[in-house]
């Protein structure tokens, strides 16, 4: 019984954090485009390889 005393105030806080950590991340645009960088790996490279000379060993 005396453990909840400690562990309902720590899993609130958390909570909280949680939360917090959450919407201060979609203000940013954390989730503004969800589709783009799935996508974006499909799509060539519009770079060339390298040449054997320009690479390094």
């Amino acid at each position: 019984m005396e453990a909840l005393f400690l562990l309902i105030p720590l899993s609130v806080l958390l909570v909280f954090v949680a939360l917090w950590i959450f919407f201060r991340a979609s203000d940013n645009g954390q989730f503004e485009d969800l589709v783009g960088p799935g996508l974006r790996i499909l799509q060539d490279d519009d770079k060339p390889p390298l040449e054997d000379s320009a690479k390094t060993d």
